[in-house]
């Protein structure tokens, strides 16, 4: 595993939320119904960036809440061991709330259908809509990210990873040469 490129450097990704924090706003008409929801791990780390951005831009009250959607994924049987379950992190109604859905990287398109049935377990909110800080194509279900930091074309042995502070120490987005042929 090689750093092919740096994608979004560390100044690059604090435009980039403020420029998704901006975009939520527009598309929602403020802060009056949404609800941002951050999956583990990193969705979740941008979920709250974006939160306290919207906040200071906005100043009004925006739920924010945590999911997690291991037990969720059709392929945790086949492709963890182990399933390590976190901590759904949900203190608020979902019904009829417009929830914008956060993640790292869009890929195939089935974290996001899982989330989507994790919500639907929790309530009936009016709208979802998906967030992420990089869409890097090669989807394998129907799933288009409302709001994108920015698009990656990637070929199937590239992989985006993404580093946030919170738990790498560093703010950066670098695609990576797998050599999985």
């Amino acid at each position: 595993m090689k750093i092919k490129a740096t994608i979004i450097d560390e100044a690059g990704m604090n435009r980039t939320i403020t420029r998704l924090a901006h975009e939520i706003l527009e598309k929602s008409g403020g802060t009056e119904n949404i609800t941002l929801l951050g999956m583990r791990t990193r969705g979740e780390f941008l979920a709250k960036r974006i939160h306290e951005k919207i906040k200071e831009i906005d100043g009004g009250k925006v739920d924010l809440g945590v999911l997690d959607v291991t037990l969720y994924r059709d392929d945790f049987r086949t492709r963890l061991k182990q399933p390590e379950v976190s901590v759904t992190d949900i203190t608020f109604d979902l019904n009829e709330k417009d929830i914008i859905l956060i993640d790292d990287v869009l890929y195939t398109g089935r974290t996001a259908r899982s989330a989507l049935d994790a919500i639907m377990d929790l309530g009936r909110p009016r709208t979802v809509r998906l967030c992420v800080l990089v869409d890097r194509g090669h989807r394998e279900l129907p799933i288009k990210a409302d709001f994108v930091g920015k698009n990656i074309p990637t070929s199937i042995n590239e992989e985006v990873k993404v580093q946030m502070k919170e738990i790498d120490g560093e703010d950066a987005v670098y695609l990576i040469e797998t050599n999985n042929e």
